[in-house]
């Protein structure tokens, strides 16, 4: 699968729908306290970096995916609003969508990428992608509070 990912400024009405139906699966499954995920504006801001990725197809570019990073201070980022087109699910997508944000924390210098995403039974598969890729448990960080919907894993950027 051959990926190319944008910076992009989510103005695009397919990656604000996309984003959309993100914020609506999280709102099914998490109390409303616990949603975290940004919406289209919140990730407008510029503490974010926000890319879409894409794969071209017969009949034009498809979106595939979503990652961003936020800034929390010099030396660490929050990984947000992963997420991957259903059509893509299983597939290794999310790898290389992972492996781009990696390289883009580490190209800014940061030592420690770290996430939120929730315990409920549908963030299994998530949870296991994570720690497959080096995430290991941590307690809460920046601005987040304890809650038992959150999961907070984090690893060092080498």
């Amino acid at each position: 699968m051959q990926l190319y990912f944008v910076l992009d400024p989510a103005t695009d009405p397919l990656v604000i729908c996309f984003l959309q139906e993100h914020l609506d699966d999280m709102r099914k499954v998490s109390p409303p306290e616990s949603v975290h995920a940004l919406d289209v504006e919140k990730l407008r801001q510029p503490d974010i970096r926000f890319w879409t990725a894409w794969m071209q197809q017969p009949e034009g570019p498809a979106l595939v995916g979503t990652c961003a990073l936020k800034q929390l201070d010099a030396a660490h980022v929050e990984l947000k609003t992963m997420r991957v087109q259903g059509a893509y699910r299983g597939s290794d997508a999310a790898q290389r969508i992972l492996a781009h944000v990696l390289d883009e924390a580490r190209a800014s210098g940061v030592e420690r990428i770290s996430l939120e995403t929730g315990t409920e039974p549908f963030f299994t598969p998530a949870r296991r992608f994570y720690a497959r890729n080096g995430f290991e448990l941590c307690e809460p960080f920046g601005s987040y509070q304890l809650d038992p919907h959150s999961c907070f894993m984090t690893r060092a950027i080498r």
